[in-house]
């Protein structure tokens, strides 16, 4: 009897129970991909039932045991042109479509909206950078409750491992552009029912695009390994309707807004723990572990010489510039305030009782 836990549905948008082909086509370039692999698959079907049915037919009608005496003869004209004109036919009908299909995906001119695509171990950055919503910014994680799921061993729901706290949100009909780059490693932009995936490799840029063509929720996953958390960095992709869109826009500008925080603030050490215990659940848990033991070859936070050192700089470098060859990775991205929260947090959290208090001015001033 199957346990309610392994009890799954199709998920709209992603994979399907025991789906065995590509997913349902959302961008009208997915559909063409979708043509072509069928064309193709009809192609060589055809190629091989002829070929090896003129073989098997041959072996069967000119057999030894029925008297067959081979034919005694070397080049012959006509058939060095049929099977030369034939096959470069062939080619060429195959060749044309996917040509056009291929140059299609790499135009990604005239976009409505452009996004930057960040990889980083292990989550997704995503800044707005162009058209309605410029100016956004977010780290896009795996949800914790889904976290909790795979590290108890007990999987629930249709989107497991596949739920993030902050999806990418675009408008329908629109051409969007992603552009993608990484910040550690390469990982790779991958939503199959868009049709696109696209290595984001650290120090360059590489671009893709895509018109979704439905509203609703797709999602993908990082397609490249990445590392031991690489399973646990999906993408979700949220298409809404062009007023939807604009209204999600100015929900987050407000947000924004609202969470914009003065680096020259001075944050008492209760509010700083608060803060840096989101900060720290959201970003550093799943390498650190929540209980800041590490594992592996992640070092622990708890009693590290560098967390509880007097001079708060070098665990400053530490999260701004990252170490031991991005094992640890910079967090740049994150603000002063955050990282000022984070550090204060791992000073006076678990054994570690430093009293230290470390405010957004002295990461500012340590970014410069």
């Amino acid at each position: 009897m199957v346990q309610a836990s392994w009890a799954v549905n199709d998920l709209p948008g992603g994979p399907a129970v025991r789906q065995l082909d590509l997913h349902p086509p959302a961008t009208r370039i997915a559909a063409e991909q979708q043509w072509l692999h069928y064309m193709m698959l009809y192609i060589c079907g055809a190629i091989f039932v002829g070929v090896f049915g003129v073989m098997f037919y041959a072996i069967f009608k000119h057999r030894k045991s029925k008297g067959a005496k081979p034919a005694d003869f070397h080049e012959s004209t006509t058939v060095e042109i049929i099977w030369t004109v034939i096959p470069f036919i062939i080619v060429i009908g195959m060749a044309l479509p996917a040509t056009k299909v291929v140059v299609a995906q790499k135009d990604t001119t005239n976009a409505d909206l452009t996004i930057k695509a960040t990889g980083y171990q292990w989550k997704w950055g995503y800044d707005y950078l162009k058209g309605e919503g410029e100016g956004i910014s977010m780290l896009s994680t795996l949800d914790a409750s889904q976290r909790a799921l795979s590290d108890a061993g007990t999987p629930q729901g249709d989107n497991y491992l596949l739920k993030v706290d902050n999806p990418l949100v675009v408008p329908v009909d629109r051409k969007i552009r992603i552009i993608t780059t990484a910040n550690d490693v390469i990982h790779s932009f991958m939503v199959p029912a868009f049709g696109i995936k696209q290595d984001a490799i650290p120090g360059f840029v590489r671009d893709t695009w895509f018109r979704a063509e439905k509203v609703g929720d797709y999602y993908g996953q990082c397609a490249e390994l990445c590392g031991k958390e690489h399973a646990y960095m999906p993408i979700h992709v949220r298409v809404l309707t062009a007023e939807d869109y604009a209204a999600w826009v100015a929900e987050q500008h407000k947000a924004m807004q609202a969470k914009a925080d003065d680096p020259n603030k001075v944050w008492t050490q209760d509010d700083l723990m608060a803060r840096g215990e989101k900060v720290y659940a959201a970003n550093c848990a799943a390498c650190h572990q929540p209980n800041g033991k590490g594992a592996g070859a992640i070092k622990p936070l708890d009693g590290s010489p560098v967390v509880l050192d007097a001079d708060v700089g070098k665990q400053i470098h530490v999260l701004l510039n990252g170490q031991n060859n991005n094992l640890m990775p910079a967090w740049r991205q994150l603000s002063d305030t955050e990282i000022a929260a984070v550090i204060t947090y791992t000073k006076n959290h678990w054994s570690n009782k430093t009293g230290q208090v470390v405010q957004p001015a002295a990461v500012m001033a340590a970014r410069k």
